[in-house]
């Protein structure tokens, strides 16, 4: 099942308390990245963020975005704008930028 627009438009919604969030299709779902970092995705209408050691903190629970893919944390806490700015900022920190 391909991620709808609606979610879509909506998790970019929650994240406007962040500057410099871009997000990019691919293959029905689409990529999140904070100012050039890859950080996660929305996979079947779920918001799922790379498993660093900064979010392990979150105890969020993991999940698989695709067949064969690594397991990545569910961010259930969606509507909570301030709690998602600091779970993707903290998820940032252990990442390296695109290059």
């Amino acid at each position: 099942m391909a991620t709808t627009k609606d979610y879509r438009d909506f998790v970019l919604e929650q994240l406007s308390l962040l500057d410099n969030i871009t997000c990019k299709a691919m293959m029905g779902e689409y990529l999140l990245y904070y100012n050039n970092i890859l950080f996660g995705g929305i996979y079947d209408n779920r918001l799922l963020v790379k498993i660093v050691n900064n979010n392990k903190k979150y105890n969020m629970q993991e999940q698989i975005p695709y067949e064969s893919a690594k397991p990545m944390y569910l961010v259930d806490e969606v509507d909570n704008k301030e709690k998602l700015k600091e779970i993707i900022i903290e998820t940032c920190k252990d990442l390296p930028s695109k290059k």
